[in-house]
């Protein structure tokens, strides 16, 4: 399911945590307090909250990465983002949330900043949808616009990582042109950074870009939440599949055999310890 998209500060809705309590009751051990086993159940509470929900914001460090809602980090001298208004003009918006006018902790404070990305069926080409839920399009003589609701060659584009700059990008139309930003002469105060257009032929720093990308779509971090969901095994499980009740050394050694990889070979030690002990 397909869930909005939600920007720093924004409130949380909170959640039922009887899923929580749960667990918190199958690890409960004798003589617990009530005090601890609430703080367990909060402790655990906020873990689950926040994990499946991840709204942070990372760098995307190579072109498989690049899924989801992202941010297109211009390299203008103040920090820009790649933007678009619902009449499909695209243009610099400088970024708000960033810390010390580092690229690679910028967010978006505008849905206007934030692109989704995704692969042109069939192919290795990548298309960007606008808050409006039109495309990003570069024309023949490089001018930017998100005006289509289709997806034609206009609207196709190559990440292509930069070489020697680990963790940015550049952004390729099908005519082989880059992305790139022309510095803004205007001493007006409300002039966009820069101009974006679709027409350099060469790299260069000023088509050099950083893509931030929310956390949860990732593809390593996710892989990394689903290994852990996997890892996590309850007490009382232990002692079904074990067959007996368990003391807390061995719980402790069969909860890091579970996210260690050898959950099954101790599993087998302590059944085979358990005939011993039943016939010797």
């Amino acid at each position: 399911m397909v869930k909005p998209l939600t920007f720093k500060g924004d409130k949380k809705t909170k959640k039922r945590k009887r899923a929580a309590a749960d667990r918190a009751e199958d690890d409960e051990q004798p003589g617990e307090s009530s005090s601890s086993r609430q703080q367990k159940l909060v402790k655990t509470g906020d873990n689950d909250e926040d994990q499946p929900n991840d709204d942070s914001w990372v760098s995307a460090d190579a072109v498989s990465d690049v899924v989801g809602p992202v941010m297109i980090v211009l390299p203008t001298d103040k920090p820009s983002a790649l933007a678009c208004d619902p009449s499909g003009k695209v243009f610099a918006l400088p970024i708000e949330n960033i810390v010390d006018n580092n690229p690679t902790s910028a967010e978006p404070h505008d849905v206007r900043q934030v692109w989704v990305a995704n692969r042109v069926a069939g192919t290795e080409n990548f298309r960007f949808k606008g808050h409006h839920g039109r495309y990003l399009a570069c024309d023949k003589i490089g001018l930017l616009s998100a005006t289509s609701e289709a997806v034609s060659p206009l609207e196709s584009f190559n990440i292509i990582a930069t070489a020697d700059t680990p963790g940015t990008f550049q952004l390729q139309t099908l005519r082989d042109t880059l992305l790139t930003i022309k510095p803004s002469t205007s001493s007006k105060p409300n002039a966009p950074p820069a101009e974006v257009r679709g027409d350099a032929d060469a790299i260069t720093f000023n088509t050099t870009l950083r893509i931030r990308m929310q956390a949860r779509f990732k593809p390593r971090l996710r892989t990394s939440k689903e290994e852990r969901e996997k890892s996590k095994i309850s007490r009382r499980e232990l002692e079904e599949a074990a067959g007996r009740r368990l003391d807390e050394d061995e719980v402790r050694m069969l909860k890091r055999a579970k996210r260690e990889g050898d959950y099954h070979e101790r599993l087998l030690e302590i059944k085979v310890k358990n005939k011993h002990d039943k016939f010797g």
